[in-house]
């Protein structure tokens, strides 16, 4: 063994003890292992960061920012709703997103599956009471486990299939990896749904946890083509009951009723009033095909109710002052200039929308003692007029508002729900003396955006499955047109990204290539080969398999792929058997990598919103990596015979 061997195996083994002890952040351990190759040789100091250009980095960066689109535009609760019975238990969910993943990963990159489910079961975890990472890390499995049912599925199996052709033998088809990778596939599904779920760490998200703000009231108006025209409340409030919202007044024709009968039926153009959380507000507005009445009129114009009460309140002035001509007069036309002065303004804060639509968020502001905003309305505040601001909802603690929203004077502690551009907001709370919560993940569904970040998304996952682009220039044309359509705010880009998680990967790229380069992940699998299965066939398939399986848990599978390739075939000419089992196992290994969080692109994904620590993965990960070998071995010999 040479001296860069030998170093490379020992800065391996240390990374591998820090990242297991767990004191040190993971990407931290990553950059000393990457400085550490770079100190003793092992890797140029002049490709040290080729990583942050890697594919596969950039691949997992953009695809972060795309199910970030996917998740805020409310795309997910539909697909959620469809794909997912409403009241499904834990297995029936996890059974439901697994075969999912596996099936749409035998057709397409297995990352873009991943990418597509990810958001749904971060919104499932939640309904069915468990940690994201519960969810997250089963998911990741099966879709990397459908990944090797066909040839387009995984990198491996394509790279598995060009050494194939290289030796004389022809490419593989479509499906002959089918047989071998469905039974290990099923196998693999079936443990993790019943049994496997059950050893993931219950950790929280590394993000955190959102914060607990009680119900908030807001309205919400019924458009002519919502599902909700022509139910019953009653039939709505069932529905509503998984989101824990409920109807607690209806406006009709300015007319409001509270505590209306549930056999009522909803007419277009109802307004209902819905006292809900946010995740239940999101869901009520996706489910029904409804919106935010204050949103709705998010055109900064007055609506027709403000504008009746405006000149009923002209009227009463005018009347008041009808024995003095004059001051009426005046009086008149000040109130033109005014109306003139406000459509002025109307028309600036358009074209200031147009120019920073990119800008608009949510925002919860909570209002102090001593606020301007005390005993005040949004009516009275003219907020759409002079600030362009909506008020979306007010919760309010130890009992429900009555008035209607625009209407309701705020108090001391309420906390209002915002929409505006960010800057106006900010500069709103300091002039009003209120304090802006802490910001967390506020979903307003919208149709439009929906349905474009889907198709982005499909464009993208088009792209890679055609050939027509890599994965990593596909996705990340997908962010690009996600920026310019605004799906994604440019202003939401970075800040969707898992930054360690990506300097995890990148750092680690160059000291896998440190690996190969010198020959040590050769010297391995030959020292492992020949010493244990000692000239036995059966036994060099395991071998090759068990191998080529450890290496892709510290590797890239790709590169574990083709680093395993070469010695397969070997080993297959000296031992004068057939290579297709031989070649067959390093596709299946180098597919299987289930003990860490940098053996594949979907392990890495899940590690942020997880929680994980870089131990976790091995829990979960060795029984279903022994399951696969105990199922794949037999199934080898029967389809793929020496």
């Amino acid at each position: 063994m040479t001296a860069p061997q030998m170093m490379i195996f020992g800065i391996l083994a240390l990374t591998m003890a820090l990242f297991l002890w767990g004191r040190l952040r993971h990407d931290v351990v990553a950059l000393a292992s990457l400085m550490a190759c770079v100190v003793t040789g092992l890797v140029p100091a002049s490709e040290a960061f080729v990583g942050f250009g890697h594919p596969a980095v950039i691949t997992v960066a953009c695809i972060l920012v795309l199910s970030h689109g996917l998740q805020q535009s409310g795309a997910i609760d539909g697909v959620t709703r469809k794909i997912l019975p409403r009241n499904a238990a834990r297995l029936a969910t996890l059974g439901a997103l697994m075969g999912l993943g596996a099936l749409l990963s035998g057709f397409m990159n297995n990352v873009g599956a991943m990418a597509l489910l990810m958001p749904i079961a971060l919104q499932a975890s939640g309904r069915l009471d468990m940690t994201p990472g519960q969810v997250l890390m089963p998911l990741a499995f099966g879709t990397i486990l459908g990944g090797m049912t066909t040839l387009v599925g995984t990198p491996p199996n394509l790279i598995v299939s060009g050494f194939r052709a290289d030796a004389g033998l022809g490419q593989f088809r479509m499906f002959d990896f089918t047989p071998v990778g469905l039974a290990v596939a099923v196998a693999g599904l079936i443990f993790v749904v019943l049994v496997g779920w059950r050893l993931v760490p219950a950790r929280k998200a590394s993000t955190g946890e959102g914060f607990e703000t009680g119900a908030y009231l807001t309205e919400v108006r019924v458009p002519e083509k919502s599902k909700a025209v022509g139910m019953t409340l009653r039939q709505i409030e069932t529905e509503l009951e998984g989101a824990e919202a409920q109807i607690v007044a209806l406006v009709r024709n300015e007319v409001k009723m509270n505590a209306p009968h549930g056999g009522r039926r909803i007419k277009a153009d109802d307004i209902l009033m819905l006292e809900a959380d946010v995740d239940g507000l999101a869901e009520a507005l996706s489910a029904f095909g409804i919106k935010l009445e204050q949103q709705g009129a998010s055109s900064e114009k007055e609506t027709k109710a403000e504008k009746k009460e405006k000149a009923a309140e002209a009227t009463k002035t005018a009347r008041a002052a009808k024995d003095d001509t004059v001051v009426a007069s005046v009086t008149t036309k000040d109130a033109d200039k005014e109306d003139r002065k406000d459509k002025d303004t109307d028309k600036t804060d358009e074209d200031e929308d147009s120019r920073r639509d990119e800008d608009i968020v949510l925002r919860e502001l909570v209002v102090l003692p001593a606020s301007t905003l005390v005993g005040r309305s949004a009516r009275d505040l003219r907020l759409r007029s002079r600030y362009g601001l909506n008020l979306l909802a007010v919760a309010r603690e130890g009992h429900r508002p009555q008035a209607r929203l625009r209407t309701l004077k705020l108090k001391s502690g309420d906390l209002l729900m915002m929409q505006g551009p960010a800057e106006v907001l900010s500069d709103f709370a300091n002039d009003t003396g209120c304090v802006p919560l802490g910001e967390r993940d506020l979903r307003i569904p919208d149709t439009r955006m929906a349905v474009l970040s889907m198709a982005i998304m499909a464009g993208a996952i088009a792209l890679v499955t055609f050939g027509l682009l890599p994965a990593a220039a596909a996705f990340a044309l997908g962010v690009l047109v996600s920026m310019v359509v605004r799906t994604v705010p440019p202003r939401d880009v970075y800040t969707a990204i898992d930054w360690p998680v990506v300097v995890l990967l990148a750092a680690l790229i160059p000291v896998a290539g440190a690996m190969e380069a010198t020959g040590a992940a050769d010297v391995m699998a030959r020292f492992l080969v020949e010493t244990v299965a000692q000239g036995n066939a059966m036994a060099a398939i395991a071998v090759i398999l068990i191998v080529t399986m450890f290496l892709s848990d510290v590797m890239n599978n790709a590169a574990t792929a083709a680093v395993m390739c070469p010695i397969a075939l070997g080993i297959a000419a000296t031992l004068g058997v057939s290579p297709d089992s031989f070649l067959m196992a390093v596709a299946i290994g180098a597919s299987c990598a289930f003990l860490t969080p940098i053996g594949h692109q979907n392990n890495t994904l899940i590690l942020g919103p997880g929680g994980f620590r870089f131990g976790d993965y091995w829990r979960l990960g060795l029984p279903l990596e022994i399951l696969v070998v105990a199922v794949s071995l037999p199934m080898l010999l029967l389809v793929w015979p020496l």
